[in-house]
C-alpha cells in the first residue's frame, strides 16, 4: 500500500466523525426553538446563560469526536470498529431525541425521562471507549458531566412548571 493510500485512511475517521459531530449539533441546534415558549418557562436561578450553551456544547461535540477517531483508530478489528460506530450512534440519536422532546415537543417531563436513557448512552460510550483507548474513555467524562448538569437542569424546570 502507497503513502498516499495510507495517509487518506488516516484522514477518513477524522472526516467521518467531524461530519456526524457536525450532523448532530445541526439537528439538536434546528429542534432547539428559543422561543416564546421557551422563555415563559420558570428556571433556577443557577441556569448559565443562554449564550453559554452553544460554546459548550460546540466543545463538547470536538471531545466527542475526537474520542470517535481514537477510539476507531485503536479498535483491534472490523467488528469492534462496528461496535464503536453503532455505539456513538445510537447515543447521537439519544442526544437528538432529548432536543426534539424538551423544545421541538415542547415537553420537558419527556425529555427528563429520555435523559436518563441518554445519559446511560454516554456512559456505555466512556466504557466502550475506554476499552480499546483510554484517552478516548476520558475525552467523554466533560460530555456525561454537561449531560449530568442538564439532566438536574431539565429536573429544576419540570418541578418549577408543574404540571406540564
Amino acid at each position: 500500500m502507497t503513502t498516499r493510500a495510507l495517509s487518506g485512511r488516516r484522514w477518513q475517521p477524522v472526516a467521518v466523525a467531524a461530519l456526524a459531530a457536525v450532523v448532530v449539533a445541526g439537528l439538536g441546534a434546528s429542534a432547539t426553538d428559543i422561543g416564546p415558549w421557551y422563555y415563559s418557562l420558570r428556571k433556577p436561578w443557577w441556569q448559565p446563560p443562554d449564550w453559554l450553551f452553544g460554546p459548550a456544547w460546540t466543545l463538547i461535540y470536538g471531545l466527542i469526536a475526537l474520542a470517535g477517531v481514537k477510539a476507531w483508530n485503536a479498535a483491534r478489528d472490523r467488528r469492534q470498529g462496528l461496535r464503536i460506530v453503532g455505539v456513538f450512534a445510537l447515543n447521537a440519536l439519544l442526544n437528538v431525541l432529548w432536543s426534539e422532546l424538551f423544545f421541538h415537543f415542547q415537553r420537558p417531563d419527556w425529555a427528563l425521562i429520555e435523559v436518563v436513557a441518554f445519559w446511560l448512552s454516554i456512559l456505555v460510550l466512556i466504557v466502550t471507549a475506554a476499552s480499546v483507548s483510554p484517552v478516548a474513555g476520558w475525552l467523554l467524562v466533560p460530555y456525561l458531566a454537561w449531560v449530568t448538569f442538564a439532566g438536574v437542569l431539565n429536573l429544576a424546570v419540570v418541578r418549577l412548571n408543574a404540571p406540564a
